[in-house]
């Protein structure tokens, strides 16, 4: 059934927080479906290459992303 396609910049989310982006986003399905769609929900966590993710015109890397996310913290 439902199948979730997250794509991530490598490098930047721990396996906890990969973990953690599965599980949440699997229980938003079943706060919206029921409990039901759990067995039948499908999360895929795909990486990209640093460097091949832009945003707004300008090109990121995984550093990059760290630094922003911690100057946001």
């Amino acid at each position: 059934m439902p199948l979730l396609n997250v794509k991530i910049l490598e490098g930047v989310f721990t396996p906890n927080e990969k973990r953690q982006l599965i599980r949440k986003l699997t229980d938003t399905m079943v706060a919206i479906k029921g409990e039901n769609i759990r067995p039948l929900t499908t999360v895929l966590l795909e990486e990209v290459k640093s460097g091949d993710w832009g945003a707004g015109g300008t090109c990121y890397s995984t550093a990059d992303a760290k630094t922003l996310l911690a100057a946001n913290v």
